[in-house]
């Protein structure tokens, strides 16, 4: 603190010409005392009206986010609950870089000030108070928490910080920041980050510096944050600072882990939602059941603890912790200083490997070998599923049997285009996130699904074509293989006696009712954790010109995926474009609460076919229904669930018992 009582309002005329003094450059430090040695306690910056009015009225919220890039949205609602008015970022490092950001990029703020602290005494100033007090809404960057426990804790700022909130006030922070927040904190006071393994090996160690009493926030006294969750794997952490606040007598605590570049906001009444900039999720975490008693240097013994997974289409209600629509849930195991999850649901998978199968051109060994690829490609599929992997894992794994088989027209047994070519589309949806990766019109890349998945994954973007995604697929390690791969006699004649009927004229009579536009493989997946995927793959229309793409590598027309639903179709792809075929199945499903039986055969078996256009589709819902709607003599289908044995069939009359529903 200043010695004089005078600085106090120096500080306050200081403030009042900062933004005359920011634009010739200046940057305000403030010393601890006025006449001993210059000591910086810390700096203060401006940017926009700091005497200007709030245009709008405050409102109480929560803005948890996990670390990294800042998530816009977020940002923009607590911009929104700060009534647009003065923000305040509080950190302990660095300079006024994100005040800018905030200012310039997020907007919707009359002014922004940033406060960085140096030193303990910062946090009883009164012209940082007198600051603090004025905010609409506070943000705390990240960093490194023990700075703000060493800087705040028992100090008149932290009751500030309550006040604040207790006057209708929003507040958020990220990394460091989230951490602080919680009615327990992890201080990392030992001078380090704490590694999951290093705490599962010794809960009681000297590296779990927990923090109490330090905030004092609605709906987080009883829970511990942690952040840059997946990322940096702090799942076993999070469990193992659970168990060390059980230990001491916290038997009601729970913890949330949040994503880097995502975000949880908590509005006045303890209602939640996501927002994410990268398909992240909030980890809730909740003990079910003590913990095995702690030894000092022993590792943790965890059986069976609730982790619910919180994405951007859930909601979670703060007062009792319940989630609606889920993107994953599963239950952690802890032992030997490593830690596992296991999901409680019947995986299942469904397939198809596409309409318009016609009984005429079928013989005995055709339909044997289709069979046994259906059957494979399920084994393929189930497989990991039952080694406990996710649901685009098994929709992967399943369609690379198809596109590796000359019968089903994708991969390898891809049509030919009218100049002679193979030009091949996939598809893959994740339902939890709604992320999703597509490429069209490649020559070379041997598993198109793959490389579709790689697009979802490894880039910013959802949909690469033609020489870009092959450029793609070599800097990501994809399968590249010369055209000629694709080359089977069988697709070559369809094409050639195309070429004739077109020489000819008969297309044109009948126009392109006549193309063979079915062959197009697809998955649907529900895994052990209730997460939904599906994606599809094809080579497209026999004599397609002019560089066509059909419904396949569009998200919403031929795949789409939420938690609801998962869909693949297969079809006439002009007609699934028009109708935006599989997002609309969804969506009746989602907002009407249709069943996948009435809600494909109104889109698949009514309105395409009221239009013109034909095909099927496979659905599978969150509670494991099944759908397979078609209005084509035939389809390959085929389901395999929790008796692990392949269901295929072909035909319309074929019996094909489907699953029940087992959520």
């Amino acid at each position: 603190m200043f010695a004089e009582p005078v600085w106090p309002r120096v500080r306050r005329s200081l403030r009042a010409l900062l933004p005359w003094l920011m634009l010739c450059g200046a940057v305000l430090s403030f010393d601890a005392h006025a006449d001993s040695p210059r000591v910086k306690t810390y700096d203060y910056y401006a940017i926009g009206d700091v005497h200007a009015p709030t245009p709008g009225k405050t409102s109480t919220g929560l803005m948890l986010m996990g670390g990294g890039d800042w998530v816009g949205k977020a940002f923009s609602w607590l911009a929104a609950k700060s009534g647009h008015g003065h923000f305040l970022i509080l950190r302990a490092s660095g300079g006024d870089e994100l005040q800018q950001e905030m200012y310039h990029h997020i907007g919707g703020v009359v002014s922004v000030e940033t406060l960085v602290f140096h030193a303990r005494e910062a946090a009883s100033d009164p012209a940082v108070l007198d600051i603090v007090r004025h905010a609409d809404g506070i943000f705390l960057a990240g960093g490194d928490q023990s700075n703000y426990v060493r800087y705040w804790k028992d100090t008149p700022l932290s009751a500030l910080l309550d006040a604040h909130v207790r006057a209708g006030k929003p507040i958020g922070g990220s990394s460091a920041g989230l951490a602080v927040l919680g009615g327990h904190v992890y201080g990392a006071l030992d001078g380090g980050s704490l590694r999951s393994h290093e705490a599962l090996r010794d809960p009681l160690g000297p590296g779990v510096t927990l923090v109490e009493d330090f905030l004092h926030l609605p709906y987080l006294q009883y829970v511990i944050t942690d952040t840059h969750f997946d990322a940096r794997q702090r799942l076993g952490r999070l469990i193992a600072f659970l168990a060390r606040l059980q230990y001491q007598g916290a038997t009601d605590v729970v913890g949330l882990g949040v994503d880097e570049r995502t975000a949880l906001c908590i509005e006045a009444d303890g209602s939640g939602r996501v927002f994410t900039a990268r398909n992240g999720y909030v980890w809730l975490v909740q003990p079910t059941q003590p913990p095995a008693p702690l030894v000092a240097g022993e590792p943790l013994q965890v059986k069976g603890w609730r982790v619910t997974g919180i994405g951007p289409q859930s909601h979670i209600d703060m007062r009792d912790l319940r989630v609606r629509k889920p993107a994953f849930r599963a239950l952690a195991d802890a032992g030997a200083g490593t830690w596992s999850l296991r999901g409680q649901v019947q995986p299942l998978l469904v397939i198809h490997g596409g309409a318009g199968v016609e009984r005429a051109e079928m013989t005995p060994e055709r339909e044997a070998r289709a069979r046994d690829a259906l059957a494979l490609a399920l084994r393929r599929g189930y497989a990991r599923l039952q080694a406990g992997d996710s649901a685009l894992d098994a929709v992967s794994a399943a369609i690379v049997v198809l596109e590796d088989d000359p019968l089903f027209n994708a991969g390898r047994g891809a049509v030919f285009t009218h100049d002679g070519r193979n030009e091949l589309d996939a598809s893959i949806m994740d339902g939890p996130s709604l992320a999703a990766g597509a490429v069209a019109n490649v020559h070379r890349v041997k598993n198109p699904v793959l490389l579709a998945r790689a697009v979802m994954e490894k880039s910013p973007h959802v949909l690469l074509f033609g020489d870009g995604a092959e450029q793609f697929a070599a800097e990501q390690g994809i399968a590249l293989v010369d055209p000629s791969y694709f080359r089977t006699e069988e697709r070559w004649q369809q094409l050639q006696k195309a070429l004739k009927e077109d020489a000819a004229g008969k297309r044109a009579a009948t126009g392109m009712a006549t193309l063979r536009h079915f062959g197009t493989v697809g998955a649907v997946a529900r895994d052990s954790q209730g997460r939904l995927a599906a994606a599809t793959s094809t080579g497209g229309m026999t004599d397609k010109r002019w560089g066509r793409v059909g419904d396949s590598p569009i998200i919403g027309a031929g795949t789409y995926a939420n938690a609801d639903c998962a869909v693949s179709g297969t079809g006439w792809g002009e007609y699934y474009l028009r109708v935006a075929a599989a997002r609309d199945i969804c969506l009746r499903m989602s907002l009407l609460g249709e069943s996948a039986a009435i809600a494909g055969q109104a889109v698949i078996e009514d309105e395409i076919p009221s239009l013109g256009g034909d095909g099927g589709a496979i659905v599978l819902g969150a509670d494991g229904e099944v759908a397979m709607p078609f209005n084509t003599e035939g389809m390959y289908r085929g389901w395999i669930g929790s008796d692990g044995v392949p269901h295929v069939a072909i035909y319309a009359q074929d019996a094909l018992a489907l699953p029940s529903p087992a959520p």
